[in-house]
C-alpha cells in the first residue's frame, strides 16, 4: 500500500478570463493557472511549494482541499477524492491561510475551539489532549479568554494553527502562514511547526514568500513557475543546480601583496582595503579553504556564509523568463 497521502497526475486547472479589446467590446480568453503538475508527498512529509505571484500555488491547494475542480488530471488526497468527497476529506485535512480566518470574531478564543470540537464531532479527550499541547507549544494561555477581534496578528494566527489541528488532521496545508507577523510570533510559529513536523504524524505543505519559512522547516522543496513544475529535490540540490556556493570570508592583518590562489575556491571580491578575502567554495571544503588561508600569515578571523534561498530563486526565474519563447497574441 502506498504511503502518499497526496497523489496528482497530470493536474490542470484553466479559467475563462473576459479580456477588455475595445472600449464596448469584451473577448473570453483560456488562461492556464495550473499546467501538468505531478506530485508525490509522502506521510509525515514537509513540502515546501513555492513560486512567483500567478505561479498557481495557492489554485493547486484550493484542488488538493476540494475548493476547485481541476480542468484535467487525477487528484487524491488521503486516498479520496477532493471534491466529490469533500466532506469526508474536511475531517483528514486542515488548513490555515493567512489572509483567512475559521475562528470566531467576536468569541474568545477558547470558545473558537470549544465549538470546532462540535463541528468536527472530536471527542473531549482527545480535543482536550490536542488543545493541551498546542497551548504548551504556542503559548496560548495568556489570551484564550481574549476575543478574536482582540488578538494580535501573531496571538491570532497562533489560534488559527491550533484551530486546523485539533480534529487531528492527516494533511496541514499552510498558505502563508508567517505574513505579516512580527519576528517573535514567526520564531513561535516555525518552532511549532517544526516540532509538529518531527511528531511524523501529520504531513505539512508549505506555501509562502517567506523562504526563511522553508529553508527552517522543509528538507523538499518544490517550485512551479507558470503552473509548472520546475524544481522537485532539496534545497541543497537546487543550490547546486543554480550555481550557488558557501562563501568563506577570510580578514587578515594586513592586505597580501597579490591575490592569493585557493585551489577549489574562486575569490568573489576583495573588502575592507583588502583586509577581507570572500572565497566561493567549488571543489574544496571548508577545511581546506582555511587551512590554505593559515598559510598566507596574518589570519584575523574565518567565517563561512551560507548561500541565500532568495538568490537561487531568483535566478531560478531569471534564467526561465530568458529561454522562453514569447507568445503571438
Amino acid at each position: 500500500m502506498s504511503s502518499d497521502v497526496i497523489v496528482a497526475d497530470g493536474l490542470r486547472k484553466e479559467f475563462t478570463v473576459r479580456v477588455r479589446t475595445g472600449r464596448l467590446r469584451r473577448q473570453k480568453r483560456l488562461v492556464t493557472a495550473v499546467d501538468g503538475i505531478d506530485l508525490r508527498v509522502a506521510r509525515g512529509e514537509m513540502l515546501g511549494y513555492i513560486g512567483p505571484n500567478g505561479a498557481g500555488k495557492s489554485t493547486t491547494l484550493k484542488i488538493l482541499t476540494g475548493v476547485l475542480m481541476p480542468s484535467a488530471g487525477q487528484v487524491r488526497v488521503c486516498g479520496l477524492r477532493p471534491v466529490a468527497q469533500r466532506t469526508r476529506l474536511a475531517l483528514s485535512v486542515g488548513v490555515v491561510f493567512g489572509q483567512r480566518s475559521q475562528l470566531w470574531w467576536d468569541l474568545p478564543l477558547r470558545d473558537s475551539f470549544d465549538l470546532l470540537r462540535h463541528v468536527y464531532r472530536v471527542p473531549a479527550a482527545a480535543h482536550a489532549s490536542r488543545l493541551r499541547r498546542c497551548r504548551d507549544l504556542l503559548d496560548l494561555d495568556a489570551f484564550l479568554d481574549v476575543p478574536v477581534r482582540q488578538l494580535s496578528l501573531g496571538q491570532r494566527m497562533r489560534g488559527e494553527l491550533t484551530a486546523a489541528l485539533l480534529h487531528g488532521p492527516q494533511v496541514l496545508f499552510l498558505d502563508e502562514p508567517t505574513i505579516g507577523l512580527d519576528v517573535v510570533s514567526k520564531q513561535a510559529v516555525r518552532g511549532f511547526l517544526a516540532e509538529l513536523g518531527r511528531g511524523g504524524d501529520t504531513t505539512l505543505v508549505l506555501t509562502t514568500h517567506d523562504l526563511a519559512d522553508i529553508e527552517r522547516l522543509c528538507r523538499r522543496l518544490v517550485v512551479i513557475d507558470h503552473g509548472r513544475v520546475v524544481h522537485d529535490g532539496s534545497i541543497a540540490a537546487l543550490h547546486r543546480r543554480y550555481g550557488s556556493r558557501r562563501l568563506v570570508v577570510a580578514d587578515l592583518d594586513a592586505p597580501p601583496p597579490v591575490p592569493p590562489v585557493v585551489p577549489g575556491a574562486a575569490l568573489r571580491r576583495v573588502e575592507a582595503d583588502g583586509h577581507r578575502l570572500v572565497f566561493a567554495l567549488e571543489s574544496a571544503g571548508v577545511a581546506e579553504v582555511v587551512t590554505a588561508l593559515a598559510g598566507l600569515g596574518g589570519l584575523r578571523d574565518v567565517s563561512v556564509v551560507e548561500p541565500e534561498i532568495e538568490d537561487v530563486v531568483a535566478r531560478l526565474y531569471g534564467e526561465r523568463r530568458s529561454v522562453r519563447p514569447s507568445r503571438r497574441c
